[in-house]
């Protein structure tokens, strides 16, 4: 007792006469919120040991990496899992029936979806090997490589024949990637964490550093657009409407090199200079995970197997995406909309592994790696994708810009404006879940019947 007190004593003697350290571990004992000394010392610290990613074991072991695969990481991912014959059929039927297209499609539309889940799962499994932030960088990555792959295969597509006009899904899919995330994704890990809790409450640092980033992105994106529809009822015999499409798209194009700047701090705030108040974020919310005994015990991944099973799943996701795209011109021509292709249906299957993700994160209660799974693949696609789809098609000497349709950029501004408001108090209830998701389900209808691009369009020549 006598050594208890003599060293409360003494650590109440340093208190008033100002030790700074001591006074830096009373405030970091009283606050709530995390300080960046807690973690400095392992801020550069590459791989994480004894963390819920260790698995045990060295190499490669193929019958038991097989079984960890199948069983993923819930009970809506093994599901997804079901899906894996869908990936040799559709490979065949593209060879064997080139003249199906319809069903060519139609396969690899649904192959799409196991590639792009097991994919995710390898990235989640690595990610928890890695510190905190810089898993969660990675995983976003590897959620985004089945975009970008996307992307650029439409952007390689676009002109080869003279109805493949594939400029306009890439835009849409730009823009429908985002609303995905912020609409359909949050939606429901708001609804799915409601239905079990009053309220789930997320931490302000996560909300703020991603509804202003989502904010300046849209600012970024929306600029050629206004600036073309702002200019072209002024066209005359002095300024013609070619020298606005030119002036457009050297807008995009400086606009696309700026928003890559803005990518790259974000990176710096996320992974250097704000790193440790992150990782300690995250930390407590893997504390607030309600099956962490059963993910404890669960099989995992060696890092061998995590670089194995990637290379696997993008080859997948690689020939599905060149397959898918090569028959978009004629399930165009049967009456489906661009603007639907890639508003919707593009970015339902790229994104469903972060879907799926995010879901059983907020069923589980991790509600900040929830907001995280879905702010941060829609920065990405804002700061980085679309950025280097224009940088890309620049170079290729086509003319892919960020000129959208103003439809288009409204739903944008308008689903950051709503996403903004419900994150602003940080708490979420499934009334806000189920708000976001119907709006998502009104955008949809209205792009059904939103025409082409080739029959009517407001912001392009």
């Amino acid at each position: 007792m006598t050594s208890i007190r003599s060293t409360h004593s003494h650590t109440d003697l340093r208190l008033r006469n100002g030790d700074p350290k001591t006074v830096q571990e009373k405030r970091s004992q009283n606050s709530i919120l995390p300080t960046i000394s807690t973690t400095s010392k392992r801020r550069w610290a590459l791989f994480r040991v004894d963390t819920a990613g260790e698995s045990g074991r060295t190499g490669i072991h193929p019958w038991h990496l097989l079984k960890v695969c199948f069983r993923s990481v819930c009970t809506l991912s093994m599901v997804v899992n079901i899906l894996w014959p869908f990936v040799p059929a559709a490979i065949v039927v593209h060879f064997a029936r080139p003249d199906l297209h319809v069903w060519i499609f139609s396969l690899n539309y649904i192959a799409m979806v196991p590639s792009a889940n097991l994919l995710g799962f390898a990235g989640g499994e690595l990610a928890k090997k890695l510190p905190k932030m810089i898993g969660i960088v990675v995983e976003t990555t590897l959620g985004s490589v089945v975009e970008l792959v996307l992307f650029m295969v439409l952007l390689y597509n676009h002109g080869r024949t003279e109805h493949s006009d594939l400029i306009p899904v890439i835009q849409a899919a730009i823009l429908g990637s985002i609303m995905a995330n912020l609409l359909l994704c949050l939606g429901l890990c708001f609804f799915v964490g409601g239905i079990k809790r009053h309220e789930q409450s997320f931490h302000e640092a996560i909300s703020e550093v991603g509804t202003g980033l989502l904010l300046v992105a849209g600012f970024g994106l929306l600029i050629p657009s206004a600036f073309y529809s702002a200019l072209r009822g002024s066209v005359n015999d002095h300024f013609t409407l070619v020298q606005l499409d030119e002036y457009a798209l050297t807008i995009s194009r400086a606009s696309a090199v700026i928003l890559l700047v803005a990518f790259l701090t974000y990176l710096f705030f996320n992974l250097h200079s704000h790193n440790s108040i992150f990782d300690d974020i995250l930390e407590k919310d893997e504390d607030h995970d309600e099956d962490r005994h059963e993910e404890a015990a669960r099989a995992k991944l060696t890092m061998i197997e995590c670089f194995v099973v990637i290379a696997i799943a993008l080859t997948c996701v690689c020939m599905s995406a060149v397959f898918l795209v090569q028959e978009i011109e004629y399930i165009v021509e049967r009456g489906v909309s661009d603007n639907f292709l890639g508003l919707i249906l593009v970015p339902l299957v790229e994104k469903a592994a972060e879907h799926l993700t995010a879901v059983d994160e907020a069923w589980d209660n991790q509600i900040n790696f929830a907001l995280f799974h879905c702010l941060a693949p829609s920065i990405q696609t804002a700061l980085l994708n679309a950025p280097l789809t224009v940088i890309v098609g620049w170079g290729m000497g086509k003319d892919m810009s960020l000129n959208f349709e103003i439809f288009m950029v409204v739903l944008l501004v308008l689903s950051i404006l709503v996403v903004g408001n419900f994150l602003r108090d940080g708490k979420s209830n499934y009334l806000e879940g189920a708000l976001c998701v119907l709006v998502y389900f009104i955008i949809a209808v209205c792009t059904w019947y939103y025409p082409p691009v080739h029959m009517t369009s407001t912001n392009q020549a």
